[in-house]
């Protein structure tokens, strides 16, 4: 079984968000770094060399694959930021009508900037999501 790559470790997050080129990129990586403390009152860690995440949870899959992971998480990418939204987004539906521009993946909430977002309905996805997860794994 392939060992997961991104893992925890001791990088220093605010480091790592000095190293993002763009200015706009890097206040607004502050801002996303703001919100999720607020969310999970956890200090950022950094998880691989581009992941900050917040709290974690271990898992345990029926394939007897396990590890541990972030409950919530951004990286700011070069073509735009990274959110991790762990809970998925099926139960959000109201909430994304109103995000305003974005793409998701499967747990990724892909925007370009904060502008193209409304800031607290951004901030109630991540909350309710932090929250759902931190409920599930860490009861």
């Amino acid at each position: 079984m392939a060992e997961l790559k991104t893992k925890l470790n001791d990088d220093d997050p605010l480091a790592f968000l000095e190293s993002v080129e763009d200015e706009k990129k890097r206040q607004d990586a502050y801002e996303i770094l703001e919100m999720l403390k607020k969310i999970s009152g956890k200090e950022p860690r950094m998880w691989g060399g581009s992941i900050i995440g917040f709290g974690n949870y271990h898992y345990k899959y029926d394939s007897g694959r396990e590890g541990d992971w972030f409950l919530a998480g951004f990286s700011p990418r070069k073509q735009n930021f990274s959110l991790y939204i762990m809970s998925g987004f099926d139960r959000y539906n109201e909430l994304l009508k109103k995000l305003g521009k974005y793409q998701t993946g499967k747990a990724c909430l892909y925007i370009k900037k904060l502008e193209d977002v409304d800031r607290k309905v951004l901030y109630e996805l991540m909350e309710v999501s932090y929250q759902r997860m931190n409920a599930k794994y860490n009861g």
